[in-house]
């Protein structure tokens, strides 16, 4: 995921929980938080509840990020975000709390007769790397939900179309051949072959470095008949350092229905 698609999903998901932006450059967003906002990011339980209590007026707080040092004004102060940053992490795990989940129509004008909007499954998320060290990558995978075809990098693909949350005047819904949850699975297999296919080497590495520090550890504690409970605590501790695992999080998802392909504006493609 890089700089400008954070950028762009930040803007999004800021403007879905009604935080509206006071300012943007290329670099940079200043937002007004909501309160529900303020709440889910800010860490100030205590004001909340007193504010509460006391009946006060809200005054939640306005955040600035930082998505591009280099594109955002001189001296800006702000929180500088990145994929793995603490904030960024923070912000898609208040998502996937909230069930963020869009049901969007492209915004056609029909000029004669109506129009047909066909649908598509989005699903964006996170695949992570773990072992003593930790790499995330970011998905956004479409699937049509007439033709079976699949998309990568969906949300880059319509990140700039337009779209309302009411079905256009004159237009109509296609009706789905693919089922949500069949479609849902599908993804899950288009992503699960894409991962088996990837260079693991990384993990066999991190198995190697496990292997020797378990060396390590065992030449320590060789001399003692009956190992202490450290030695167990220890040898634990080096599989939960080492261990190489694949973690997926599903950050949100969304039904779109277009009447022009995403791709190909203008014209439908088939399989």
């Amino acid at each position: 995921m890089n700089q400008t698609e954070i950028h762009s999903y930040l803007k999004r998901f800021f403007q879905e929980h009604e935080s509206p932006l006071l300012e943007e450059s290329q670099g940079h967003l200043h937002v007004q938080l909501s309160i529900d906002m303020d709440k889910a990011l800010m860490n100030r339980p205590f004001y909340w509840h007193y504010l509460e209590k006391i009946n006060g007026i809200p005054n939640p707080m306005k955040l600035t990020l930082i998505t591009d040092p280099a594109a955002a004004p001189e001296d800006l102060k702000g929180e500088k975000v990145h994929f793995g940053s603490p904030r960024l992490h923070q912000i898609f795990n208040t998502a996937m709390k909230k069930g963020s989940y869009s049901l969007l129509y492209e915004s056609v004008k029909p000029e004669t007769a109506s129009l047909p909007l066909k649908p598509w499954l989005n699903i964006n998320g996170a695949v992570s790397y773990l072992c003593d060290h930790k790499k995330d990558r970011f998905f956004s995978i479409g699937l049509s939900l007439i033709t079976g075809e699949i998309i990568e990098g969906m949300y880059e693909t319509i990140s700039g179309k337009n779209f309302h949350e009411q079905i256009p005047d004159y237009c109509f819904t296609v009706a789905p051949i693919i089922k949500v949850r069949s479609g849902i699975e599908r993804i899950k297999t288009f992503l699960y072959s894409g991962l088996e296919k990837e260079d693991h080497s990384w993990a066999s590495d991190a198995v190697c470095r496990w292997r020797k520090d378990e060396q390590l550890l065992e030449g320590f504690y060789q001399e003692e008949e009956e190992k202490p409970e450290v030695y167990y605590l220890e040898k634990e501790a080096l599989k939960a350092q080492y261990e190489p695992k694949i973690e997926i999080n599903i950050i949100n998802g969304g039904l779109f229905y277009f009447y022009n392909h995403p791709l190909h504006p203008g014209k439908e493609k088939h399989l």
